[in-house]
């Protein structure tokens, strides 16, 4: 037994080991803001001179703030080291990390998740105008393919996504909101926007009518979107959300 727990730690330590040689660490100054960002960034495999690149960027849920810059690999982060994916999809990808004690997207922090409740005009967070700073950065990097800018998050992240796309639809090509919620009425604006949203029935954090009223709303402007709901999945929906069969093949193929 003794030898079989040795076993299996020495392979969490290379694959933690692995990601983290993986993922460049990286610190970021707002000219904005003047705040630093902490975030983890993966480059496209074999990149070639003159090539340019999708720009993913993936938000973290509430449990993984801080200020290590690795608690916001967790999760998400597998699926764009997988060497098939690596391979097939290469891109640039971008994993901010938001520091413990700010309440993400909203400032101050969301006193409710339901939909028609939450903010319709929220001034932005300071948080939020630093990561589009750093983003922006990204956009012009002569490598990186401004019309195929792609975000996604989960819970916290999840709800950061609908708000940073309802401020700045012009930038992205896709947007994959997991187990987040918004006020519906905000995303009238967001044409020119894949919209994928993801989220558990059961979801004792997060409800789900976060989502389904998107969901609706976005229907209802004529708007890009498919919703995939899971029966009886919890707040983790981000896990079946990962293993969903086309998800990479369907974020990699949208354009502005």
């Amino acid at each position: 037994m003794k030898r079989i727990l040795f076993v299996l730690a020495a392979v969490f330590a290379a694959v933690t080991g692995y990601a983290q040689q993986t993922y460049e660490k990286g610190s970021f100054v707002s000219q904005t803001t003047g705040d630093t960002m902490l975030y983890r960034y993966l480059e496209p495999q074999d990149m070639q001179q003159g090539k340019k690149y999708p720009l993913v960027i993936f938000l973290h849920g509430s449990g993984e703030r801080g200020n290590d810059n690795q608690a916001q690999l967790f999760h998400g982060s597998g699926q764009f080291l997988n060497p098939v994916n690596r391979e097939k999809y290469p891109a640039f990808v971008l994993f901010p990390q938001c520091p413990e004690g700010v309440p993400g997207a909203y400032m101050p922090g969301l006193e409710t998740l339901v939909p028609a409740d939450m903010p319709l005009d929220p001034p932005v967070a300071p948080i939020v105008q630093t990561l589009m700073d750093l983003i922006n950065s990204y956009i012009a990097h002569p490598n990186v393919d401004p019309r195929r800018v792609y975000i996604m998050g989960i819970s916290m992240g999840g709800i950061a996504t609908f708000d940073i796309v309802s401020r700045y639809p012009e930038k992205f090509a896709a947007a994959i909101p997991i187990c987040g919620s918004v006020n519906p009425q905000r995303l009238k604006g967001t044409k020119g926007v894949a919209w994928r949203i993801f989220h558990g029935d059961s979801d004792p954090a997060v409800t789900v009518e976060g989502s389904r009223e998107a969901y609706k709303a976005l229907r209802k402007y004529g708007l890009d979107v498919e919703y995939i709901e899971f029966a009886g999945c919890t707040h983790n929906s981000w896990n079946p959300a990962f293993n969903y069969p086309d998800f990479m093949k369907w974020l990699f193929k949208q354009k502005r």
